[in-house]
């Protein structure tokens, strides 16, 4: 509805200038016959219609001639000019504008002579164009900040996107990796639990056939998670993962850098591996952005039993009054939050009315 609108206006300023400088000429008595000055006022207005998006340039170039020895197409060239500078380079513009100044400057001197109806009439020309050509050109160079506004922001959200699409796949995979370490115990336990069953002297033949098809199974099975997640794995990550009894070593590596940590912990008695895992990620995450937005800030540290079979992990922090020294993209939290949700957990994060930042999460833990 918009486009529409806006060519029927522009339309309609072209033939009001059109009629405007025909009147004008006509009283005057030097014009074309009105006959004449009406199929060219058509054809100029027609052409402006059909051409002024795709062919600008060459519409213009057209019309030149035309307005200079007709005046009902002199309404036409100005709109064609003020499309010139929407949409294309400002070179191009100046180029046509100089152009038809010259031509009408030339012409008109030829034929009325260097007279004042002669300088009117120029002016009054060039000023009208000019005007056009100002008000294009800045329409243009709004249009084009706008656009490379909405550039810049599909920039920064596609970057914040990809971010957290890195940190969930990172997280994703250093639990596929730990999965791993889990199963390939156990699945090795259950392989060796069924050889000895399948070589005992009091055993079936029906009964070592099956221990022995469960040995295979388990030996085919432990060969595919190897080849799965060893695609995942990097050299130097082959290496023993952490559990929740390594929460002080890490607490105290954060004191040893300068850090002023409380911990109250439970202790680690009767915590799955996994879980004690991801509590500490979590208090290694929350420990590294304390330090980093809020530098010199005490830290508490509290890992408990809850009534509720689970493990209760929060970390606070007073806010830094001056703001974060260094920016974050959020994507450690993002990844801590994968990590929570796919264990079953809940984790809860934000500033508090008191003036801390504080980290809180529940995973399920059997009591």
């Amino acid at each position: 509805m918009r486009r529409p609108l806006v060519e029927l206006t522009l339309a309609a300023v072209a033939v009001a200038l059109g009629v405007f400088f025909a009147v004008n000429s006509v009283g005057e008595g030097d014009g074309a016959p009105v006959q004449l000055e009406a199929v060219t006022g058509v054809l100029a207005v027609s052409g402006l219609v059909l051409f002024r998006r795709g062919r600008p340039v060459a519409l213009t170039l057209g019309l030149i001639p035309l307005a200079i020895y007709f005046a009902a197409p002199m309404g036409a060239l100005p709109i064609a000019l003020f499309s010139v500078a929407l949409h294309r380079r400002g070179q191009v513009t100046v180029a046509l504008a100089a152009l038809h100044a010259v031509s009408v400057a030339v012409v008109y001197g030829l034929a009325l002579g260097l007279t004042r109806v002669f300088y009117e009439s120029v002016t009054f020309i060039v000023l009208l164009n000019v005007s056009l050509v100002a008000i294009g050109m800045l329409i243009r160079s709004h249009r084009q900040l706008v656009a490379s506004w909405a550039e810049r922001a599909r920039q920064a959200e596609e970057g914040q996107r990809l971010r957290v699409e890195q940190a969930r796949s990172a997280e994703r995979e250093r639990i596929a990796r730990e999965m791993h370490d889990v199963l390939a115990h156990r699945i090795s336990l259950l392989a060796v639990h069924a050889g000895a069953l399948e070589v005992r002297r009091d055993a079936s033949p029906e009964e070592q056939r099956a221990a022995g098809t469960i040995r295979q199974s388990a030996h085919d099975a432990l060969e595919d998670l190897r080849t799965v997640i060893g695609m995942l794995r990097t050299p130097g990550e082959d290496r023993p993962q952490p559990t929740l009894g390594d929460v002080p070593a890490l607490v105290e590596q954060s004191r040893e850098a300068g850090a002023e940590v409380d911990l109250r912990f439970d202790g680690a008695d009767g915590v799955p591996e996994q879980v004690g895992r991801s509590a500490y990620r979590i208090v290694q995450e929350a420990l590294t952005n304390a330090r980093k937005h809020a530098p010199g800030a005490p830290i508490e540290v509290t890992i408990s039993r809850t009534a509720e079979p689970g493990l209760i992990v929060e970390v606070g922090n007073p806010l830094a009054a001056s703001g974060s020294l260094i920016p974050g993209a959020g994507a450690g939290l993002t990844g801590l939050r994968e990590r929570v949700q796919l264990v079953g957990g809940r984790l809860e994060h934000g500033p508090t009315p008191g003036g801390e930042f504080h980290l809180k999460a529940w995973l399920p833990c059997p009591a």
